[in-house]
């Protein structure tokens, strides 16, 4: 039986500074097809190569990438500053309104960082361009120098709502996880629930309540060591049988068709 499609997206790189690529990391295709079970599919996130219905159509599933171009303040209704960054207005047009319509049928999806900002933006929410900049709080931004282990090395724990989705779904109230963001939740979407936290009071983890579908989102990155790791390996792994579960039941919506 062929395996169901989670739609990676990807990001927009210039490769030797002048050939402009479309990319995903190695390690998002690996968590997808080793611990979630399903077939990896890069995306090109660019309305002028793919629309949101054709990917509703082809893909099962949605895995919402990290990503270095930041969410654009004007979509949630700021100007930009050199606080926030580089941009890719291009993924905003496709995975914002992509979001919305997940939300609404039920499709799965799973947000990391970017994505997992790009999940609040969509439902309205707001972000923050600098996190380390805000008073009380701690830098989580990837550290600048040593080797993939030490940048993607643990470096915080994150608390969960007590009896909550996170916490039966790890089957722990805290857990630890690695940090390599800038921005973060400033204010939250509609029906977008928090519930984890960083020590520092940082939002790190987030579904849409009452959404028919998978919704969860998290700050950090599980791709990261996933089929190994406590935390990441739960995650991945839900995500999968919710990506099968869509999957079946829509090869049972399409059998009732007529012909």
């Amino acid at each position: 039986m062929a395996r169901p499609v989670v739609g990676i997206i990807g990001n927009q790189y210039l490769l030797n500074d002048q050939y402009p690529a479309h990319a995903g990391g190695t390690m998002n295709s690996e968590a997808v097809s080793g611990v979630s079970g399903c077939m990896p599919l890069l995306i090109p996130a660019d309305p002028r190569f793919v629309s949101v219905e054709e990917l509703l159509e082809r893909c099962d599933g949605f895995l919402l990438t990290g990503g270095r171009p930041n969410v654009h303040p004007e979509n949630y209704g700021e100007a930009a500053t050199e606080a926030h960054g580089d941009f890719d207005r291009a993924r905003d047009a496709i995975v914002l309104p992509l979001v919305r319509a997940c939300v609404e049928s039920g499709q799965p999806f799973l947000g990391i960082c970017r994505g997992f900002q790009e999940v609040n933006v969509a439902m309205g929410g707001s972000l923050y361009p600098e996190i380390r900049d805000l008073p009380g709080r701690d830098n989580h931004r990837m550290p600048p120098d040593g080797t993939l282990e030490e940048k993607f090395a643990l470096r915080h724990c994150v608390e969960f709502t007590e009896g909550g989705v996170f916490h039966d779904l790890m089957g722990a109230p805290k857990v630890m996880t690695n940090s390599l963001h800038g921005q973060g939740i400033k204010t939250a979407g509609t029906r977008v629930v928090i519930e984890g936290y960083a020590p520092d009071g940082t939002p790190e983890a987030t579904y849409i309540k009452d959404a028919p579908g998978f919704t969860l989102a998290v700050q950090w990155h599980p791709e990261w060591d996933a089929a190994n790791d406590p935390v990441s390996r739960p995650l991945f792994q839900a995500f999968g049988d919710a990506v099968r579960i869509w999957a079946a039941t829509r090869d049972a919506r399409l059998d009732r068709c007529p012909a």
